[in-house]
């Protein structure tokens, strides 16, 4: 039950943020076919009474792809982009008529003992894109593939101030009354961009981007999602990254990337604060500040477990606010600290000590501790006209390798630092030249 009421509490200020803020959810055709398929329309209800308007947008490929070789029909593509003529249009009406009543359906559910208990939820959907054909591209004619012309925002709008969920499927129709099979990603993007929505979802079959080594990218700004289409070969990942960074380019504040194939990574991603996925962000909303006296709590939070791990030096209280000048923080949106480091400028030399460079478990590999680096480089060359930074370290040796160190001795240190180096702790000892 503590543990109950302690994950409740921290929700609560991401449920106060997003109520009455419009979502646009992009689920793939594969979300339809997957096991986890039902707990996910679970979780999007959720958030609808949780006061959030919910844009849902769907496509169908697998489902289009089945027809057609159910009709005999070879799934014919250029340039990544499906060519659609006459009959292969009929199927794809089929497959996303056949996909929109199957997420109504469950949109609709009411039993008792089930999470939709009580919901009653209303879902418009409607003519509500306006689309025009792709033509005739490189010699290749799409016939009935299409692209978004136009988004009815005060339709939509309407619908979402009456309450209910819209849900739009990857079809548009002409003012010369044609449809067009359109990309789901294509459809969500533009809602989003029209709508000017809070948020832009994309769910996939894995939890976000990985860095080279693997590990999920938490966070990444628009210069990291272009240089990330540049180099990456994987169509699927592309068109959702691709989408994610024309919404954050064209207004959207954050989009996200996360898994529709592992059970609540949509309500993780969305109600705590390490999330389950990938965020794309149209602007860093990090705040790098000089630290205040109100900070201190939030210093110590930071470097406590680091001290009792040996891997900082152990600074009190009173330490702290004596020296509370030289330290600077990094604050969430939030408001809470999520890093910190200090400068200690030598009297003797145009030189100073970094020391105390953290930033919060939560928040690792999102480059915030290279983000510090830079700005308190920054102070030390401009404001203080200083041409060397030295750091000791036990263990973080290699990351300041990485980010322009190069090792020294304890003969190279200036005399007033040198005169307390802990030969218990064996610190090791690098500096970097300013220019």
């Amino acid at each position: 039950m503590t543990d109950y009421v302690k994950f409740f509490r921290e929700t609560s200020p991401y449920i106060h943020r997003h109520r009455g803020k419009t979502f646009v959810i992009a689920l793939p055709g594969e979300a339809v076919c997957h096991t986890n398929f039902t707990d996910i329309i679970h979780d999007i209800a959720l958030l609808n009474t949780l006061g959030i308007r919910i844009v849902l947008v769907h496509g169908a490929r697998p489902q289009v792809a089945q027809r057609l070789e159910q009709c005999q029909l070879e799934s014919q593509y250029a340039a990544n982009i499906p060519v659609t003529d006459s009959r292969a249009m009929e199927c794809v009406k089929d497959a996303v008529g056949s996909v929109r009543i199957t997420i109504e359906s469950l949109l609709s559910m009411g039993l008792a003992n089930s999470p939709m208990h009580g919901a009653r939820i209303r879902v418009v959907s409607g003519n509500f894109i306006t689309a025009k054909p792709l033509g005739i591209r490189e010699g290749v004619d799409f016939q009935h593939s299409g692209e978004v012309r136009k988004i009815d925002r005060t339709g939509i709008q309407g619908q979402l101030n009456d309450g209910a969920m819209v849900l739009l499927s990857a079809i548009g129709y002409s003012p010369t009354g044609e449809a067009f099979n359109l990309g789901y990603e294509d459809v969500a993007t533009q809602a989003a961009i029209n709508l000017g929505a809070e948020k832009l979802i994309f769910l996939g079959p894995e939890s976000g981007l990985n860095n080279a080594s693997g590990s999920l990218l938490k966070r990444i700004n628009l210069s990291q999602a272009q240089r990330l289409l540049e180099k990456n070969e994987d169509n699927s990942l592309n068109n959702t990254l691709q989408g994610a960074y024309q919404a954050c380019l064209n207004g959207v504040p954050r989009c996200h990337l996360t898994s529709y194939s592992a059970d609540g990574d949509l309500l993780g991603e969305l109600f705590t604060r390490e999330g389950t996925g990938t965020l794309v962000l149209q602007h860093s909303e990090e705040v790098i500040r000089q630290a205040s006296i109100d900070d201190i709590t939030g210093i110590l939070e930071l470097i406590s477990p680091l001290e009792e791990q040996g891997v900082l030096v152990k600074r009190s209280r009173e330490l702290l606010e004596t020296e509370i000048s030289r330290f600077y923080v990094i604050a969430h949106p939030e408001g809470m600290l999520i890093g910190c480091a200090a400068l200690y400028p030598f009297a003797a030399g145009k030189a100073a000590e970094l020391a105390c460079v953290v930033t919060h478990p939560d928040f690792h590999n999102l480059g915030l501790a290279a983000r510090l680096l830079e700005h308190l480089e920054d102070k030390a060359r401009n404001d203080f006209q200083l041409k060397t930074l030295y750091v000791l370290t036990t263990q973080a040796a290699h990351w300041f390798q990485e980010n322009g160190f190069m090792a020294t001795s304890l003969e190279q240190l200036p005399l007033e630092k040198a005169k307390l180096y802990n030969y218990q702790r064996k610190s090791k000892i690098f500096y970097k030249h300013l220019d």
